[in-house]
């Protein structure tokens, strides 16, 4: 079964006002510790989006291993990046693994339980966190053509709850992983990541 990863990059960075693709995170940028999950994760294909910033972040962050997928209208919602994607999805793929560019904690090993999950029929495959749903979150190819027709930011929540198509949830211990919008959220992440650091001291 081949399988794909996506990481979603294309955004504007509008609340935070600077490209959040660019912020310094473990030494480098947060994409790029968001690009590292994706590659210590089992997939066959790489892809990831790119749009707000794109020649900046582009020149920055190391994207190898990855196919580059321009998304033209990024600033209609993460939705344009998915509809962007799809089309540069290998003829094999049967699958693929939605991450965020700016969400660094997500956990590898939960990936491949998503994988699992979808390897066994699972349409839709998304992560059941203590404090709720979140990514990442698995398509099958028989959702590909729903996705295609999204549109705007938060869209590809209307195909999972949708009732078109079987959802099933993975149990993960924890929180959602923090992901970044905002200067506090930015903050946050690096008090929660200097927190575990210590702790591992």
């Amino acid at each position: 079964m081949t399988i794909a990863g996506l990481v979603l990059a294309a955004g504007s960075s509008r609340r935070l006002g600077q490209p959040k693709q660019l912020l310094k995170f473990r030494g480098r940028t947060l994409l790029d510790a968001s690009l590292d999950v994706a590659r210590a994760a089992p997939f066959d294909q790489r892809l990831a989006t790119i749009g707000g910033a794109g020649p900046e972040v582009v020149e920055q962050v190391d994207f190898a291993g990855f196919e580059l997928v321009e998304s033209v209208h990024h600033t209609k919602g993460c939705s344009s990046s998915i509809v962007s994607a799809l089309t540069h999805l290998g003829d094999e793929v049967e699958g693929f693994v939605l991450l965020l560019g700016d969400q660094p904690g997500v956990d590898p090993a939960v990936i491949e339980q998503v994988i699992a999950a979808g390897r066994e029929g699972c349409s839709i495959v998304v992560c059941k966190y203590t404090d709720g749903i979140g990514h990442p979150f698995w398509f099958d190819r028989s959702t590909f053509d729903a996705l295609g027709d999204l549109h705007g930011d938060k869209a590809v929540w209307k195909v999972i709850e949708s009732g078109e198509f079987p959802v099933h949830e993975v149990s993960v211990a924890g929180p959602v992983p923090l992901d970044v919008d905002t200067w506090d959220d930015y903050e946050h992440l690096l008090a929660v990541e200097q927190a575990q650091n210590g702790a591992v001291q």
